[in-house]
């Protein structure tokens, strides 16, 4: 059940965001769907199946365990759930700030983490760019602080929801006039924050590393309010794959180690 809730959320939103940005696009792509989405909603599809015959649930699933045997802080100071529900949402998002930061500081992550970077165009399937062997790890790490934290099992599944659901919303193409768009990012990540973490240039690489709430990149000090070059002009991706075709789905999956076979 908690799997079906998921995906209809997620497949809603993505509907939602793919037919706004064909209404009314942020910027003009140069690179054709037809050569992106199948690679993108190709990764999609095979990361789900990774998952859904690996470690998938394992979050929701870690979240009953902990809480069944008293594991982790908020189960052994017995906190109220609605505390433990908000306490559960801001640690998780917090964490997976923190991993975003990581995956782009250790080179073993980063190798990993480039597959997300190599989309040459900005839209909501690059959301779900991602190399699986990166989504594995990215669930045993929340499994990690799930049961480190006690998380709250409502929260866990909450938190999944809300974090496919914006980082479709902040990978979008869509046009949001500047000044809501700037008022929003005083609480959530929009497309125009995010978007600059995308850029080929490496001081804006490593900046808007959040998700979810913006709070974070604030706090840390990894926040960038504008691209040097405009939202319109700015170039997408890595400067060395900008020079090569579009990468295949078996290339993309093969990156990483070709990468660590260099070094």
């Amino acid at each position: 059940m908690e799997t079906i809730i998921r995906l209809s959320v997620a497949l809603g939103i993505f509907c939602i965001m793919i037919g706004w940005e064909y209404v009314s696009p942020r910027r003009v792509q140069h690179i054709s769907r037809k050569q992106r989405w199948p690679v993108n909603l190709g990764l999609a599809a095979f990361n789900m199946a990774v998952m859904r015959l690996s470690l998938g649930g394992l979050a929701y699933l870690s979240a009953v365990t902990a809480a069944g045997q008293g594991y982790g802080l908020l189960n052994r100071l017995a906190a109220p759930e609605w505390l433990s529900i908000i306490a559960t949402l801001l640690f998780l998002d917090f964490a997976i700030y923190c991993q975003h930061i990581v995956s782009h500081k250790w080179p073993l992550l980063w190798h990993l983490h480039q597959v997300h970077h190599t989309d040459l165009e900005f839209d909501a399937t690059t959301a779900v760019r991602f190399h699986p062997l990166e989504i594995m790890i990215s669930m045993l790490y929340k499994v990690l602080c799930i049961v480190l934290l006690g998380a709250n099992p409502w929260a866990v599944i909450a938190f999944e929801i809300i974090l496919n659901g914006a980082a479709t919303f902040n990978h979008s193409n869509i046009n949001i006039p500047p000044a809501i768009d700037k008022k929003l990012r005083w609480l959530i990540i929009t497309p125009d924050m995010h978007r600059i973490h995308h850029s080929t240039l490496p001081a804006e690489t490593d900046s808007n590393y959040g998700f979810s709430i913006s709070c974070w990149d604030r706090l840390c000090r990894t926040y960038v309010a504008e691209p040097r070059q405009s939202q319109t002009a700015m170039a997408i991706g890595l400067t060395p794959f900008r020079e090569l075709h579009e990468l295949g789905f078996v290339p993309l999956l093969l990156l990483p180690f070709k990468a660590l076979r260099k070094r």
